[in-house]
C-alpha cells in the first residue's frame, strides 16, 4: 500500500519437484513483471534492460554506484540519530511512484511516468549523454570510482560505436538492395522507383551522420538513421517482397525460413512447393 509501512507479504505456494526423496517446498507464488527493467522475483530484484550485444561492465559499475550511493545516504541518516524504520519509511514514501506493476511497454506508461514525477530517458544515446551530466560527474568522483575524464571518454566511446554499428548496418542494407532486392524487382518487370528512391534516402542519411559536429551529433543522427529512416526503407523492401514471384525473390521467404526442412532435401537443394 502506497505511503504505509505495513509489511509486504509475497504469497507462496507448494512445489513438487516429483523426486520421492525431496521433499516439496514453498515458493513466492508472484512472476515477475517481463515489461519492468527491475522486475522483483521473490527475494531479489533482476535488471532486465541490458542488450543481448552490450558489454555489462559498464552497467554493473553504474549500478553498484546507485546503490552504495543510495546505502551512504541511508547509513547516513541512521548514524545522525533517526531510526532506521522512519529512515525507510520516509525513502519508500519519496520514491513509490517509480514501483509500476502493469505493462512498461506501453506508449501510455511514459506518459503516466512523467505524470508522477519520474526522469524519462527514451533512448540509449540520450542515456549516454547523460553519463557525463553534473549530478553524475559528482557522484562517481565522491565514490572514487571515475573522473570527469574517464566519464567523457566513457560516453564519447560508446557513441562512436553505436554511430559505427549504425552505418555498418545501413551500408549493408545498401548492398542487399542494390546487388539482391532491385534487380529481382527489374527482372520482374516492376517498378523500381521507390526502392531507388530508398536506396538515396539511405545514402544522404549516411552522409549526414558523417557531416555531424561531435560525437553526440552523429549518434543522435544515427538513432535517426536507424529507427526511421532504415524502417521506412524496409517497409518499401517488405512490399516489393509481396508482389514479387517468390523463384525471383534473392532472399529465403519466411515459408522457407519457417518450413526449412520441408522446402530443402538432405543436400541443400531447393524442393518445389506443391
Amino acid at each position: 500500500m502506497e505511503g504505509s509501512d505495513a509489511e509486504y507479504k509475497p504469497e507462496k505456494r507448494p512445489l513438487d519437484t516429483g523426486i520421492s526423496f525431496i521433499p516439496s517446498f514453498s515458493v513466492p507464488a508472484e512472476d515477475r513483471n517481463r515489461t519492468s527493467p527491475f522486475p522483483y522475483g521473490g527475494h531479489r530484484f533482476e535488471f532486465r534492460a541490458v542488450g543481448s550485444a552490450q558489454n555489462v561492465s559498464l552497467v554493473n559499475v553504474v549500478l553498484n554506484a546507485l546503490t552504495t550511493e543510495a546505502m551512504k545516504e541511508f547509513s547516513d541518516k541512521v548514524d545522525a540519530g533517526q531510526s532506521i524504520k522512519d529512515v525507510t519509511i520516509a525513502m519508500l514514501k519519496e520514491n513509490f511512484k517509480a514501483v509500476f506493476n502493469g505493462n512498461g511497454y506501453a506508449e501510455s506508461w511514459k506518459d503516466e511516468a512523467v505524470e508522477r514525477g519520474i526522469w524519462r530517458i527514451d533512448s540509449g544515446v540520450e542515456a549516454l549523454e547523460h553519463l557525463t551530466s553534473d549530478k553524475n560527474k559528482a557522484m562517481f568522483k565522491a565514490l572514487n570510482i571515475m573522473g570527469e575524464e574517464e566519464l567523457t571518454a566513457k560516453r564519447d566511446v560508446h557513441l562512436d560505436h553505436y554511430t559505427n554499428t549504425v552505418e555498418i548496418e545501413c551500408l549493408a542494407m545498401i548492398d542487399m538492395m542494390q546487388q539482391q532486392v532491385i534487380p529481382a524487382i527489374k527482372e520482374a518487370k516492376m517498378a523500381t522507383g521507390d526502392l531507388e528512391a530508398g536506396v538515396k534516402k539511405l545514402q544522404e542519411g549516411i552522409k549526414g551522420v558523417h557531416a555531424g559536429a561531435d560525437c553526440i551529433a552523429k549518434a543522435r543522427l544515427a538513432r535517426v538513421l536507424r529507427l526511421e529512416t532504415m524502417v521506412a526503407v524496409r517497409e518499401t523492401c517488405d512490399t516489393a517482397e509481396a508482389t514479387c514471384p517468390a523463384h525471383l525473390w534473392p532472399m529465403p521467404n519466411y515459408t522457407q525460413l519457417l518450413f526449412l526442412d520441408q522446402t530443402q532435401d538432405a543436400f541443400g537443394n531447393t524442393i518445389a512447393m506443391k
